[in-house]
């Protein structure tokens, strides 16, 4: 009796695992079918949000690729800082419905101050930053009539560790580079020619002015501090370029915390989201760069770079205003809208009322300034309801490349149709954002 009871207790047991097998299997299975499902969908994802890099970052962050097209244009200023200094200050503006891109370099010795006869250091650009980044910004605006919000300053150790982290930045080196300076720690020893550079090469590349026996540039290219502006432009592109390889997505936690202790910016969380897709579509074939026209000068015993007020309002706008957001992709390629170098020709042409509904007299006064310098005639100004937004209201069916045009000059705005006024051209609400 207790061998029958115990190989009925053994059958039940061997019973129970049999059972507990197959609900684990069924279990497994039902995981598995769920992955496949989720992976399946998630792939779905990935193609219709565009495929490669682009579709994938689109899915991991929820974006709409067609949304991130239409994000107005973006400005910030690009500042390298080492100790404390901006030595470079660079204006950066994105179209994302083209993926084309514009820099201007402000030389680091931009005179702003109010009489160059009194100058002193504290009047150069690159001084402002030691104040705070906003001085900076406001200089820069003052300058180039344009309205930049955004700042990224990024310290010399952040290129260096941004560059090792990607596996170096294949560049051509302009020019033979020879330069000693114990009292920076910076010994730069570099050979003309393509070449791949690590961190600290990059930091030499980019900090180079002259040799240690005077020579520096050629002038065909730039010298000096000209030169050192132009080789930072196109190493800015290189970096840009390789950084966006497919191949680096598996190093974003390194990038992130890269920029997370060595970056300082004033852009907000939900921006970066929104305009991180559709970086993905920078091409740098599609970049404008320059630098902003003038001449090094002595005044009063200091240094210093007096800025061109004509040829640097012409410059902005042909490298930030003109062609804004009409520019038209074909085949890989940048074309141009005629329309739009009508219209900027005629701005003198167009009036435009200004009703501030920002509750700042001083914003007012400012807008007024930006299109009037760049030659739009302000007919009417007043005041409205404080608003959230900016409008722009189309009166006499002016074209989208002029409406992009004003959107880009103020730095926001939405643009739309309003009803035919014989007095003025364009209305502009100024909301809160300006």
């Amino acid at each position: 009796m207790k061998r029958e009871n115990r190989t009925n207790e053994k059958k039940g047991k061997n019973h129970k695992k049999k059972k507990s097998h197959k609900i684990l299997k069924r279990v497994l299975l039902i995981i598995l079918l769920i992955i496949l499902i989720c992976a399946g969908l998630f792939t779905y994802k990935v193609y219709k949000n565009g495929w490669g890099l682009s579709g994938l970052v689109n899915t991991l962050i929820g974006s709409d690729p067609e949304k991130a097209k239409n994000l107005p244009d973006f400005y910030c200023l690009l500042m390298g800082k080492s100790e404390n200094m901006t030595d470079t200050i660079i204006v950066a503006k994105y179209s994302p419905s083209t993926g084309s891109s514009a820099l201007l370099s402000i030389p680091r010795d931009s005179f702003v101050g109010n009489n160059k006869n009194t100058a002193t250091a504290s009047d150069k650009i690159n001084s402002k930053y030691q104040i705070s980044p906003q001085k900076t910004i406001d200089a820069v605006n003052d300058l180039t009539g344009l309205n930049i919000k955004y700042y990224l300053t990024v310290d010399t150790k952040a290129l260096r560790e941004l560059v090792d982290a990607i596996g170096g930045v294949y560049f051509d080196v302009p020019i033979d580079m020879d330069y000693d300076d114990s009292s920076q720690d910076l010994y730069i020893h570099l050979k003309a020619g393509p070449q791949l550079l690590n961190g600290e090469q990059a930091e030499w590349v980019v900090r180079f002015r002259h040799n240690n026996n005077g020579t520096s540039y050629p002038v065909s290219y730039g010298d000096n501090d000209l030169g050192r502006m132009r080789t930072q432009r196109e190493f800015i592109m290189e970096v840009a370029k390789q950084t966006l390889k497919v191949e680096n997505i598996t190093k974003i936690d390194e990038i992130l915390k890269i920029a997370e202790e060595q970056v300082e910016t004033n852009i907000d969380w939900d921006t970066m989201m929104e305009y991180v897709p559709a970086l993905l579509n920078f091409n740098s074939e599609n970049m404008k760069t320059d630098t902003l026209p003038g001449i090094p000068e002595y005044c009063n015993g200091v240094a210093v770079y007096l800025v061109n007020e004509k040829e640097a309002k012409q410059m902005v706008n042909e490298l930030f205003l003109t062609n804004a957001s009409s520019e038209v992709v074909e085949n890989g390629n940048v074309t141009t809208n005629e329309t739009s170098n009508t219209a900027t020709v005629s701005n003198k042409k167009i009036k435009i009322e200004v009703l501030n509904g920002t509750g700042s007299t001083t914003k007012l006064e400012k807008a007024v300034e930006q299109l009037t310098n760049q030659g739009y005639k302000v007919s009417k100004k007043g005041s409205t309801n404080i608003t959230n937004k900016t409008t722009i209201i189309n009166r006499t069916n002016n074209t989208t490349a002029e409406e992009n045009t004003i959107t880009a000059l103020l730095g926001t705005g939405t643009a739309i149709t309003g009803e035919d006024n014989s007095e003025v051209d364009f209305t502009v609400i100024l909301g809160k954002d300006y």
